[in-house]
């Protein structure tokens, strides 16, 4: 069947935007919409300018024999903005906070759309660290750091609470919570990890930074090189973390049950 232009630009947005930092061939393209290559490489660069200029992401082309075509997701200054205020609107409501001075949020972290979102975001931050594997620890970081592995087309690994007999040998080591204060656990298989691999962590919370430098020593004893990490929100105090140069996209800084006060807002760095 023969497809016009309109429906093949479509087509191809769409097939690139289902399957980001995948690279496909002309000939994939070539062979589903039954077109010559030269039609091919006309409709990339038409489909290549209207995502620019819409800023909806990049479709970038690669030279050579095992080259072709790639879709980057790229979340501009403006969408960013306008997603993590929307997030500190809904996470602004009163009746959000819980005893202990804390926040209800797994309806944002379990929310399909919102997340996939996040995960653009975080994509977009270390788009230029060409990472091996995106690591998580269970369990209310994982829908986050799975949309951000599936932005960056790399696998995600997920660090354990408990070791599972089917994941075989693993590996295990002992870390301080910021948020509890208590010594916890975190395992992972010794197959997850390609030795020397670069990773980057992302979470759904951090305080002190506690588990975030856990999974920090998790990776060296695969001799991985953590190249940047992302954490949802992070409390403003205390300021000082035990871990450096992370990327919040909400700053918490504030929880007051008792006068019914809840301050947070979005990383002015990113906006």
């Amino acid at each position: 069947m023969k497809i016009k232009r309109n429906g093949r630009i479509g087509a191809l947005i769409k097939i690139l935007n289902d399957y980001p930092n995948k690279i496909f061939t002309l000939s994939y393209f070539t062979n589903r919409f039954n077109a010559a290559k030269s039609s091919i490489s006309e409709d990339i660069v038409v489909a290549k300018k209207l995502m620019e200029d819409l800023k909806l992401g990049k479709i970038e082309t690669i030279p050579g024999a095992a080259g072709g075509v790639k879709y980057i997701p790229l979340t501009s200054k403006e969408d960013t903005k306008e997603i993590l205020e929307e997030v500190c609107r809904k996470l602004s409501e009163i009746n959000r906070i819980i005893p202990g001075d804390f926040l209800y949020m797994a309806d944002i972290i379990y929310n399909p759309t919102i997340v996939r979102k996040l995960g653009e975001i975080f994509a977009t931050q270390f788009s230029d660290k060409k990472i091996d594997y995106v690591v998580t620890v269970e369990t209310k970081g994982i829908p986050i750091a799975l949309m951000t592995a599936n932005a960056l087309n790399v696998p995600l690994i997920i660090l354990r609470r408990d070791s599972k007999v089917t994941e075989g040998s693993t590996v295990s080591i002992n870390y301080l919570s910021g948020s509890t204060g208590k010594i916890q656990t975190m395992s992972i298989s010794k197959r997850a990890i390609k030795a020397s691999a670069k990773v980057i962590i992302i979470d759904d919370f951090m305080k002190a930074g506690g588990t975030a430098k856990g999974m920090m020593d998790m990776m060296k004893e695969f001799e991985a090189e953590v190249v940047g990490i992302g954490v949802m929100i992070a409390t403003k105090e205390p300021e000082e973390k035990v871990v450096k140069d992370y990327v919040p996209l909400l700053i918490l800084d504030q929880v007051d049950e008792k006068n019914k006060i809840i301050n947070i807002y979005a990383n002015e760095q990113l906006i």
